[in-house]
């Protein structure tokens, strides 16, 4: 039976906001926890959604809107992810079931993308929740290895960019790597919620497709005849002007450090961008993508 009760960090992201629309969808209970001053207060109400406005930095602050939870999901920025120690505590204090960290992405069980700073948080999470499943029977935490967002990235042009018809190709762009729809990744974290005792205490690996950039702008070219502008640059540069960036300190742009370690985690030779071989789309409902409807994706945001 599902459990009644959800809580869900970060609703307002460009993950979370699917993530409370599918929930509300199948008729969960959800406590939204937004970060005081947050944005939150923009959602739609609705009969199953409560707002509890929180200090991520104490757990005294999260234990009331976590009694009667049975799931945490974390959808946090990229920024935030080291911060979840906290809420897991509370997590373990009110007795939730299972908690869903902020994994969403690279496999950070990769021993290439354990060294990249933007996986070194993922890594520490994960090394955390693990002591706390060791001390408490019956919490339990399953992260989720996506790849790339597929319908962000295009959107974004972090993959190829189809409405611009533009492109930096890393390493040529032939490099094949996992890519997932947000609507998959959804529909991954409720398979975990449905299907609990096969997910736990593991990181699960899903796609919607493999594909290479190279393809993907050769779909859109088949669509619409048009040329694109392109450029090429080393994963390795990419590596090297992230820790550049963010030695920099307070003067840099740590976001723009953390999209490029992303780049070398999903095209870099070793970061394992490819999770051919060891895909969990049939334990948790995920179907892989055809080449048609592939195609389709990006001639939709010709």
């Amino acid at each position: 039976m599902a459990p009644t009760k959800v809580a869900l960090a970060g609703a307002t992201g460009n993950l979370g906001v699917h993530v409370l629309e599918a929930l509300l969808g199948a008729g969960y209970q959800v406590t939204v926890l937004s970060r005081t001053g947050g944005n939150s207060s923009k959602l739609a109400k609705h009969s199953k959604l409560t707002i509890a406005e929180v200090d991520f930095n104490s757990t005294n602050s999260l234990l009331a809107p976590l009694e009667g939870v049975e799931v945490v999901i974390s959808c946090l920025a990229t920024l935030a992810i080291g911060s979840q120690n906290r809420l897991i505590d509370a997590a373990v204090a009110t007795g939730v079931k299972r908690f869903i960290p902020a994994e969403f992405g690279m496999d950070s069980r990769n021993h290439l993308c354990m060294d990249l700073p933007v996986c070194v948080p993922k890594i520490a999470t994960q090394k955390y929740l693990a002591e706390k499943v060791a001390s408490n029977q019956t919490f339990s935490f399953t992260g989720i290895a996506n790849g790339l967002f597929l319908d962000w990235g295009l959107e974004v042009g972090f993959i190829v960019n189809p409405g611009s018809h533009t492109a930096t190709l890393y390493n040529g762009g032939d490099i094949p790597f996992s890519t997932t729809t947000l609507a998959d990744v959804v529909k991954a974290i409720v398979g975990v919620i449905e299907n609990q005792d096969a997910t736990a205490n593991r990181i699960l690996y899903i796609h919607s497709a493999v594909t290479t950039q190279n393809k993907l702008i050769q779909y859109a070219r088949d669509i619409d005849g048009k040329e694109w502008i392109t450029g090429v640059k080393n994963t390795e540069d990419v590596r090297q002007e992230s820790l550049a960036e963010l030695a920099k300190g307070t003067t840099g742009d740590t976001q723009k450090a953390m999209d490029g370690f992303c780049v070398c985690a999903m095209w870099a030779a070793g970061y394992g961008g490819d999770f051919t071989g060891h895909l969990d789309n049939d334990l948790v409902g995920v179907k892989s993508l055809n080449e048609d409807e592939l195609r389709a994706i990006v001639g939709s945001l010709l």
